[in-house]
Protein backbone atom coordinates (compact mmCIF):
# COMPACT_ATOMS: atom_id res chain seq x y z
CA UNK A 1 0.00 0.00 0.00
CA UNK A 2 2.56 2.60 1.03
CA UNK A 3 4.71 1.76 -2.18
CA UNK A 4 1.65 2.60 -4.67
CA UNK A 5 0.56 5.69 -2.31
CA UNK A 6 4.34 6.95 -2.18
CA UNK A 7 4.48 6.33 -6.12
CA UNK A 8 1.46 8.38 -6.77
CA UNK A 9 3.02 11.04 -4.75
CA UNK A 10 5.75 11.32 -6.92
CA UNK A 11 3.80 11.20 -9.91
CA UNK A 12 2.17 14.28 -8.69
CA UNK A 13 5.29 15.97 -7.47
CA UNK A 14 6.48 15.54 -10.96
CA UNK A 15 3.48 16.82 -12.19
CA UNK A 16 3.44 19.90 -10.63
CA UNK A 17 7.22 20.81 -11.23
CA UNK A 18 6.38 19.95 -14.94
CA UNK A 19 3.36 22.11 -14.84
CA UNK A 20 5.38 25.53 -13.75
CA UNK A 21 8.18 24.67 -15.64
CA UNK A 22 10.98 24.71 -11.98
CA UNK A 23 11.14 22.92 -8.50
CA UNK A 24 13.51 20.92 -6.75
CA UNK A 25 12.27 17.30 -7.50
CA UNK A 26 15.13 15.48 -5.97
CA UNK A 27 15.36 17.00 -2.85
CA UNK A 28 11.29 16.53 -2.58
CA UNK A 29 11.98 12.93 -3.03
CA UNK A 30 15.10 12.36 -0.91
CA UNK A 31 12.48 13.05 1.63
CA UNK A 32 9.40 11.80 0.97
CA UNK A 33 9.63 8.47 2.40
CA UNK A 34 10.30 10.40 5.90
CA UNK A 35 7.51 12.95 5.55
CA UNK A 36 5.09 10.32 4.27
CA UNK A 37 5.95 8.12 8.13
CA UNK A 38 6.08 11.09 10.18
CA UNK A 39 2.73 12.71 9.06
CA UNK A 40 0.92 9.01 8.80
CA UNK A 41 2.40 7.07 11.45
CA UNK A 42 4.04 9.66 14.18
CA UNK A 43 2.75 13.05 14.44
CA UNK A 44 -0.13 13.73 16.38
CA UNK A 45 -2.02 16.46 13.86
CA UNK A 46 -5.61 17.20 12.98
CA UNK A 47 -6.11 19.09 9.38
CA UNK A 48 -9.59 20.75 11.06
CA UNK A 49 -7.15 22.49 13.48
CA UNK A 50 -3.82 23.25 11.65
CA UNK A 51 -2.95 25.96 13.92
CA UNK A 52 -3.57 24.09 17.07
CA UNK A 53 0.02 24.73 19.36
CA UNK A 54 -0.89 21.56 21.10
CA UNK A 55 -0.84 19.08 18.32
CA UNK A 56 2.86 18.05 17.37
CA UNK A 57 4.65 20.49 14.99
CA UNK A 58 6.85 20.24 11.96
CA UNK A 59 9.37 22.52 10.16
CA UNK A 60 10.98 22.16 7.20
CA UNK A 61 14.00 23.57 7.57
CA UNK A 62 15.25 22.60 3.82
CA UNK A 63 12.49 24.79 2.32
CA UNK A 64 13.53 23.82 -1.39
CA UNK A 65 12.03 20.17 -0.96
CA UNK A 66 8.55 22.16 -0.65
CA UNK A 67 6.82 19.70 -3.00
CA UNK A 68 7.43 16.77 -0.97
CA UNK A 69 6.01 18.56 2.23
CA UNK A 70 2.62 19.82 0.07
CA UNK A 71 1.90 16.27 -1.50
CA UNK A 72 1.87 14.71 2.12
CA UNK A 73 -0.10 17.82 3.00
CA UNK A 74 -2.35 17.28 0.58
CA UNK A 75 -2.94 13.26 0.94
CA UNK A 76 -3.50 14.22 4.34
CA UNK A 77 -6.64 16.73 3.54
CA UNK A 78 -4.84 19.84 4.90
CA UNK A 79 -5.63 21.11 1.36
CA UNK A 80 -7.56 19.51 -2.13
CA UNK A 81 -4.68 17.67 -3.91
CA UNK A 82 -5.65 19.54 -7.00
CA UNK A 83 -3.81 22.86 -5.41
CA UNK A 84 -0.39 20.63 -6.17
CA UNK A 85 -1.59 21.57 -10.12
CA UNK A 86 -0.99 25.79 -9.37
CA UNK A 87 2.66 24.93 -7.98
CA UNK A 88 4.41 28.10 -8.46
CA UNK A 89 1.91 29.55 -10.54
CA UNK A 90 1.06 33.61 -9.90
CA UNK A 91 -0.82 34.16 -6.71
CA UNK A 92 -1.00 30.34 -6.14
CA UNK A 93 -0.50 29.46 -2.42
CA UNK A 94 2.19 26.50 -3.06
CA UNK A 95 5.33 28.26 -3.90
CA UNK A 96 8.57 27.44 -4.33
CA UNK A 97 9.19 27.79 -0.54
CA UNK A 98 6.66 27.09 1.85
CA UNK A 99 4.98 29.96 3.21
CA UNK A 100 2.90 29.70 6.81
CA UNK A 101 1.18 32.61 6.24
CA UNK A 102 -0.82 30.76 2.89
CA UNK A 103 -0.56 26.94 3.18
CA UNK A 104 -2.65 25.13 5.73
CA UNK A 105 -0.33 22.97 8.04
CA UNK A 106 2.99 24.99 7.37
CA UNK A 107 4.43 25.75 10.88
CA UNK A 108 7.43 27.81 9.22
CA UNK A 109 8.41 30.00 5.87
CA UNK A 110 11.61 28.41 5.40
CA UNK A 111 14.09 28.78 2.61
CA UNK A 112 17.17 30.59 3.62
CA UNK A 113 18.92 27.39 5.18
CA UNK A 114 19.84 27.43 8.21
CA UNK A 115 17.00 29.74 10.12
CA UNK A 116 14.06 26.29 10.45
CA UNK A 117 16.16 24.35 12.82
CA UNK A 118 16.55 27.45 15.12
CA UNK A 119 13.12 28.36 14.88
CA UNK A 120 12.18 24.49 15.86
CA UNK A 121 14.40 24.88 18.86
CA UNK A 122 12.39 28.51 19.85
CA UNK A 123 9.00 26.77 19.29
CA UNK A 124 10.18 23.56 21.45
CA UNK A 125 11.58 25.39 24.60
CA UNK A 126 8.05 27.80 23.99
CA UNK A 127 5.84 24.13 23.98
CA UNK A 128 8.08 23.16 27.59
CA UNK A 129 7.59 26.33 29.12
CA UNK A 130 3.72 27.10 28.27
CA UNK A 131 3.39 22.75 29.47
CA UNK A 132 2.41 21.42 26.04
CA UNK A 133 2.74 17.57 25.66
CA UNK A 134 3.87 17.64 22.17
CA UNK A 135 6.65 16.70 20.19
CA UNK A 136 8.37 19.28 17.80
CA UNK A 137 10.08 17.69 15.02
CA UNK A 138 12.32 19.68 12.41
CA UNK A 139 13.88 18.19 8.72
CA UNK A 140 17.37 20.21 7.79
CA UNK A 141 19.45 18.84 4.98
CA UNK A 142 23.67 17.41 5.29
CA UNK A 143 24.10 21.00 2.91
CA UNK A 144 22.68 22.38 5.95
CA UNK A 145 24.58 21.31 8.64
CA UNK A 146 27.30 23.85 7.08
CA UNK A 147 25.39 26.88 8.36
CA UNK A 148 26.69 28.22 11.96
CA UNK A 149 23.16 28.56 13.04
CA UNK A 150 22.33 25.21 12.94
CA UNK A 151 25.16 23.95 15.58
CA UNK A 152 24.08 27.14 17.44
CA UNK A 153 20.68 26.12 17.37
CA UNK A 154 21.86 22.40 18.31
CA UNK A 155 24.36 23.56 21.35
CA UNK A 156 21.02 25.21 23.02
CA UNK A 157 18.55 22.70 22.33
CA UNK A 158 20.80 20.43 24.42
CA UNK A 159 21.53 22.86 26.96
CA UNK A 160 17.47 23.74 27.78
CA UNK A 161 17.73 19.68 27.38
CA UNK A 162 14.55 19.47 25.23
CA UNK A 163 13.14 15.92 25.08
CA UNK A 164 10.58 17.18 22.99
CA UNK A 165 12.83 18.32 20.19
CA UNK A 166 13.49 15.99 17.01
CA UNK A 167 16.04 16.98 14.43
CA UNK A 168 15.64 14.78 11.19
CA UNK A 169 18.83 14.78 8.88
CA UNK A 170 18.42 14.50 4.91
CA UNK A 171 21.85 12.72 4.93
CA UNK A 172 22.14 12.34 0.59
CA UNK A 173 25.42 13.58 0.10
CA UNK A 174 24.66 16.51 -1.39
CA UNK A 175 27.13 18.50 0.20
CA UNK A 176 30.24 16.55 -0.35
CA UNK A 177 31.31 18.47 -3.60
CA UNK A 178 31.54 21.33 -1.68
CA UNK A 179 32.06 20.12 1.60
CA UNK A 180 31.56 17.13 3.56
CA UNK A 181 30.56 17.08 7.53
CA UNK A 182 31.31 13.64 7.92
CA UNK A 183 29.82 11.69 10.98
CA UNK A 184 26.99 13.65 11.41
CA UNK A 185 25.80 11.40 14.48
CA UNK A 186 28.89 12.00 15.97
CA UNK A 187 28.75 15.16 15.88
CA UNK A 188 25.32 15.69 17.51
CA UNK A 189 26.33 13.46 20.26
CA UNK A 190 29.32 15.74 20.70
CA UNK A 191 26.71 18.58 20.97
CA UNK A 192 24.76 16.89 23.72
CA UNK A 193 21.80 14.88 21.51
CA UNK A 194 21.12 11.69 21.30
CA UNK A 195 22.13 10.67 17.59
CA UNK A 196 21.36 7.54 15.29
CA UNK A 197 21.61 6.77 12.15
CA UNK A 198 18.94 5.01 9.77
CA UNK A 199 18.18 4.15 6.17
CA UNK A 200 16.33 7.07 5.61
CA UNK A 201 13.45 4.83 3.10
CA UNK A 202 13.13 2.31 5.22
CA UNK A 203 9.56 2.88 7.03
CA UNK A 204 9.69 0.24 9.57
CA UNK A 205 13.15 1.90 10.69
CA UNK A 206 12.16 5.73 10.37
CA UNK A 207 8.97 4.76 12.42
CA UNK A 208 11.42 3.50 15.06
CA UNK A 209 13.78 6.35 15.06
CA UNK A 210 10.96 8.71 14.98
CA UNK A 211 9.17 7.31 18.33
CA UNK A 212 12.53 7.27 19.84
CA UNK A 213 12.30 10.35 22.71
CA UNK A 214 14.63 10.60 25.37
CA UNK A 215 13.53 12.72 28.65
CA UNK A 216 15.82 15.06 28.88
CA UNK A 217 18.19 15.07 25.15
CA UNK A 218 16.87 16.31 21.93
CA UNK A 219 16.73 13.21 19.39
CA UNK A 220 18.88 13.76 15.90
CA UNK A 221 17.84 11.15 13.33
CA UNK A 222 20.38 10.75 10.67
CA UNK A 223 18.78 9.38 7.65
CA UNK A 224 20.74 8.01 4.93
CA UNK A 225 18.87 9.38 1.75
CA UNK A 226 19.40 8.67 -1.97
CA UNK A 227 18.21 12.34 -3.99
CA UNK A 228 16.30 11.58 -6.74
CA UNK A 229 15.01 8.22 -4.79
CA UNK A 230 13.22 5.90 -7.18
CA UNK A 231 13.83 7.79 -10.26
CA UNK A 232 16.97 6.09 -12.01
CA UNK A 233 18.05 9.67 -14.27
CA UNK A 234 17.79 11.81 -10.98
CA UNK A 235 19.29 9.46 -8.51
CA UNK A 236 22.39 11.49 -7.09
CA UNK A 237 22.60 13.40 -10.29
CA UNK A 238 23.62 17.21 -9.64
CA UNK A 239 21.81 18.49 -13.14
CA UNK A 240 18.63 17.79 -11.85
CA UNK A 241 18.96 19.15 -8.78
CA UNK A 242 16.57 22.76 -9.85
CA UNK A 243 14.88 21.62 -12.84
CA UNK A 244 11.90 20.46 -14.60
CA UNK A 245 11.22 17.43 -17.05
CA UNK A 246 10.99 18.10 -20.48
CA UNK A 247 7.67 16.31 -22.04
CA UNK A 248 9.69 13.21 -23.29
CA UNK A 249 11.32 12.64 -20.04
CA UNK A 250 7.75 13.52 -18.21
CA UNK A 251 6.81 10.63 -19.97
CA UNK A 252 9.80 8.02 -19.05
CA UNK A 253 9.68 9.20 -15.47
CA UNK A 254 5.57 8.47 -15.05
CA UNK A 255 6.35 5.18 -16.74
CA UNK A 256 9.23 4.62 -14.16
CA UNK A 257 6.81 5.55 -11.75
CA UNK A 258 3.55 3.40 -12.64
Amino acid sequence: MSGALLKKLKRQILLAAHSAGEGHIPSAYSVLDLLWVLYDRVMKVDPVRPNDPTMDRFILSKGHASLGLYAVLAEKGFFPSSSLETFCAYESKLGGHPDCNKVPGVEASTGSLGHGFPMAVGVALGSRVRRFDNRIFCLIGDGECNEGTVWEAALLAAHHQLGNLCCIVDYNHSTDRALQIGDAVAKFRSFGWEALAIPGHDHEQIHRALTNRHPTHPVAVVAETIKGHGVKCMENEPAWHHRAPNDQELKEILMELS
